[in-house]
């Protein structure tokens, strides 16, 4: 399957891997790349611009497909050294960024001269006409339903990808609710020019999470994910569990008054014990509604060929019968 995602970045599949914090390392995106789709290394998960260069090596030994990098830009009293993870993603030959957060532009220039291409994560259209005004390459149109931050104007990707697909001239991909060959397919139809899948990927046997994490996801329901931060104005789409209770308990008692430190026991510095060593109610994680839709943990080839081939059976039989007056 060929879309302007494809031959933008020379992979096989429309299929990209999502930044993910402390789940996006080598294993799992040279497992992606692998079976044709783009896999995505986390650099904020490595605690320095050096640690991401080693992973990016060991990435580099385990896979000679193209894979990026996400950087996302946060607001912070101390930021992370940002200059040296663009220069680690740099001198480590990478050719490809996913930036999200705050506005990239002020790296834009050195990942450009350095043959970068950049795709920009949005929730929303003006962001997105934004990202397109100071020459990203492509975009990652989030909706509503993904795990992690969705901004703040609640807009399903029913409605919000044939927006951008009206307004962008820039290739797209559809991220929040992938999970298979139908997902797939509906994004293309609706515009997209692939998916970008998160929450699908960590329930994977090569996602370098603890078994129970996966087991929680696999245990999940649609129904089963929460909003918190919205008085903050920095919305996370979590798994619920009694961490998670706690922050929404405080947020309906405090209401305007809340601030970070009010919820920190339960945010701050969690992903290292939800991720690392399985204590899955030891605070908020990012999960998208799309649990509700997975139900097995494959490997990530399976599951990529799994889509493929669901997504060319929909598009060969059902779509096309529906033309010729089969039902």
């Amino acid at each position: 399957m060929k879309t302007r995602i494809t031959e933008l970045f020379s992979i096989e599949h429309p299929i990209i891997q999502g930044g993910m914090h402390y789940v996006g390392l080598a294993e799992l995106a040279a497992a992606v790349s692998n079976a044709g789709g783009l896999g995505i290394i986390t650099a904020l998960t490595q605690p320095t611009p050096e640690h991401l260069a080693a992973e990016i090596r060991r990435c580099r030994e385990m896979t000679d497909k193209p894979f990026g990098v996400n950087l996302t830009f946060l607001p912070a009293v101390k930021p992370p050294d940002y200059p040296g993870y663009v220069r680690a993603i740099i001198e480590g030959g990478v050719k490809i960024v996913e930036t999200a957060g705050n506005n990239p532009q002020k790296w834009l220039p050195p990942l450009k001269e350095a043959g970068v291409k950049v795709i920009h994560k949005c929730t929303s259209i003006r962001h997105a006409l934004k990202a397109q005004s100071i020459g990203v390459d492509a975009l990652s149109i989030d909706g509503f339903e993904c795990g992690g931050h969705p901004g703040e104007d609640d807009v399903p990707n029913f409605i919000l990808l044939p927006r951008a697909a009206d307004e962008l001239k820039l290739p797209f991909v559809a991220s929040g609710g992938m999970a298979d060959g139908r997902s797939l397919v509906a994004a293309l139809a609706l515009g997209a020019d692939g998916i970008n899948m998160g929450t699908r990927f960590i329930a994977t046997k090569e996602a370098p999470v603890h078994d129970k994490v996966k087991a929680a996801i696999l245990a999940a329901t649609e129904l089963d994910t929460r909003l918190i931060m919205r008085p903050l104005r920095n919305t996370e789409r979590v798994l619920a569990n009694p961490a998670v209770e706690r922050i929404l308990a405080k947020e309906r008692e405090l209401g305007d008054r809340i601030t970070f430190q009010d919820i920190a026991p339960e945010v701050a510095g969690v992903y290292p014990r939800v991720m690392q060593q399985g204590e899955v109610d030891a605070g908020a994680w990012s999960c998208g509604m799309v649990a509700g839709l997975i139900n097995d943990i494959p490997t990530v080839k399976e599951l990529i060929e799994r889509i493929m081939a669901q997504a060319e059976q929909i598009i060969r039989e059902r779509l096309a019968g529906l033309l010729d007056g089969r039902l």
